[in-house]
């Protein structure tokens, strides 16, 4: 049996690659120390102050030096921030503003955006992050994994993935503004051709969405030649769309249908320790707190094998044994980690009860890759997996320098 063609090569399965449908894409962030990320920006204002205070012995060790950044390295501000560019030993300035961030899948955190703390920043993704883009992510893949294949956010993501290879984050644009369609060159011109001219990328991307899966050649997305099938991904797409952005984009927050929605039922408490779940009760218990009605699609939501309920509970705990930075934590459980916690039971009950409509899309006739390379749009020109030029403004490197890009 031949082995399965490279993803991105347009050849093997055949429903066309992610990776050529949309071709830019951009490795995940590389942090090189955890403590820069943080479910909550308090704690983040208070492992700076803790660092800059510090004795420089200290200071080093708590860093956490890499072969890229130590507190002596200098590096450019990432576009958009207003942070120091000189040594962090020398002139740490005040601390950055934290940003929102998607940590790994469904995971909402902070993250301190100072490029002399991260080994990897990614500058290209910051350069078209703004509140026209769209960021897909795609999820490492395990054997046997289950759950979706990618998800999408408005906010900057890291692409941690949770277990398995970390997948590519692809933005939906490539230049700030909502301006020039990270797609293949040739493909809307295609699907207008067959499904209408209502076809635009953010249909594209709803239908990506609703259809994607995984394969031993990479992320595949298959493109429908009837157009019934079509509008009926697209709908779908746009309502796991609207469920992940979380209100963003003018959008309402996920909701249940019929009024059934997650209460706290025993508040939860101070400092919870254990995260567990009563199937027949339908029960989520933070030590003595008690949260329900739970669905067990939201219980059993997984990536990469990871239950997402436990991950988002476990990185707000203080895991025994951690030191330094990343144990400054809340003292007493935040209101507002139950307000966000009630918010993804919600979120993930809602795309597991989606996941049958979902599989519903695999089976029909299919633009394949032979019919793509027909029409042009297969190969892709190298031009278009490559980051556009988006510079109308001079970047501080480091040291204070003009940043040569």
């Amino acid at each position: 049996m031949a082995a399965p063609a490279a993803a991105g090569s347009g050849e093997g399965p055949r429903s066309p690659l992610l990776d050529d449908l949309m071709p830019w894409s951009v490795r995940p962030l590389r942090t090189g120390r955890p403590w820069v990320t943080a479910p909550d920006p308090a704690s983040l204002r208070a492992r700076w102050e803790q660092l800059v205070r510090a004795p420089d012995a200290e200071r080093e060790q708590l860093f956490g030096p890499t072969r890229a950044r130590t507190p002596r390295t200098p590096a450019a501000a990432l576009p958009g921030q207003s942070t120091g560019t000189g040594r962090l030993s020398r002139e740490p300035g005040p601390c950055p503003e934290p940003v929102r961030i998607l940590h790994g899948p469904f995971d909402e955190q902070w993250l301190l955006p100072d490029h002399r703390l991260i080994d990897v920043a990614r500058p290209e993704l910051w350069r078209v992050a703004d509140d026209r883009q769209l960021f897909v992510v795609e999820h490492g893949r395990v054997p046997q994994g289950t759950g979706p294949a990618l998800s999408v956010t408005a906010l900057l993501p890291d692409g941690h993935s949770p277990a398995g290879r970390p997948g590519r984050i692809r933005p939906l644009f490539r230049r700030p503004g909502g301006s020039e369609p990270n797609l293949a060159p040739g493909l809307l011109d295609l699907l207008r051709a067959r499904h209408g001219n209502a076809v635009t990328a953010e249909s594209v991307l709803a239908w990506i969405l609703a259809s994607a899966r995984r394969t031993p050649a990479g992320c595949a997305v298959p493109l429908p030649t009837d157009t019934v099938r079509w509008s009926a991904g697209v709908e779908l797409g746009h309502e796991l769309l609207r469920i992940q952005l979380r209100g963003a984009r003018g959008g309402g927050r996920p909701r249940l249908p019929g009024g059934r929605r997650p209460y706290v039922r025993a508040a939860v408490p101070p400092a919870p320790s254990e995260l567990s779940y009563d199937a027949g009760e339908e029960t989520l218990n933070l030590g003595t707190g008690r949260i329900s009605p739970v669905p067990a699609g939201a219980w059993e939501f997984r990536v990469g094998g990871v239950r997402m309920l436990e991950l988002w509970f476990g990185r707000r705990t203080a895991a025994p044994g951690v030191e330094g930075l990343e144990a400054v934590l809340p003292r007493v459980w935040p209101q507002e980690w139950t307000s966000e916690l009630l918010e993804l039971i919600t979120l993930l009950a809602l795309l597991a009860e989606l996941r049958p409509r979902q599989e519903e899309l695999a089976e029909g006739p299919e633009i394949d890759v032979h019919e793509l390379r027909a029409a042009g749009v297969l190969p892709v020109p190298a031009s278009a997996r490559r980051p556009a030029s988006v510079l109308d403004h001079q970047e501080e490197g480091p040291d204070g320098q003009f940043a040569l890009l």
